[in-house]
């Protein structure tokens, strides 16, 4: 039987809001954000890139593990995503006050953006260029910016501070996906 709620490429959508990872440790990944300040998500982000380039260079680097869930390389097309879209919304949140953020849909984003069919050598370089950039921007931060607002779409509202917590946990939280 076929998953009603599946994408054109097989994917179940995930509808789930994880902001409450601010909140407590998430069970599957383990990732405790609450402690996470700022200015340590900068040097978090560039711990995570040597493990992402490894990933990408596995032989099976493009299959999926099972039906209905992405692959080492769409996950990483997927980070590469996340960490372009969290630097626009820093520097959106440096610059403006209460910014709202545009809707970002990853579902539609891994299909438009063909996450299945990237070649892993240049998504690596993407990757890391800009888990780089974005690793900048929030060491860029200043102590007395840490609680300025921006609000995703759905009308949670996020400081800098618990913006770099829920981010970063997407990035930890995907390389537990892939056993990185």
């Amino acid at each position: 039987m076929t998953d009603p709620t599946a994408q054109p490429d097989g994917i179940v959508p995930d509808t789930k809001d994880w902001t409450w990872v601010l909140d407590r440790p998430c069970p599957e990944c383990g990732f405790a954000a609450a402690g996470v300040e700022p200015a340590d998500v900068g040097p978090a982000v560039r711990e995570t890139l040597p493990r992402w380039r490894a990933a990408l260079a596995r032989p099976d680097v493009a299959e999926r593990p099972r039906a209905g869930v992405w692959s080492t390389l769409e996950y990483a097309a997927h980070v590469r995503d996340v960490f372009r879209i969290f630097d626009e919304r820093l520097a959106l949140m440096l610059a403006h006050d209460d910014p709202a953020f545009a809707n970002w849909d990853q579902d539609v984003a891994a299909l438009e953006g063909d996450y299945a069919h990237q070649d892993p050598r240049a998504l690596a370089g993407e990757l890391a260029a800009a888990g780089e950039a974005v690793a900048a921007a929030f060491d860029a931060v200043a102590p007395g910016q840490a609680e300025r607002t921006g609000r995703r779409s759905n009308g949670s509202v996020f400081t800098v501070r618990t913006l770099g917590q829920y981010f970063l946990h997407d990035v930890v939280h995907h390389l537990h996906d892939v056993r990185a």
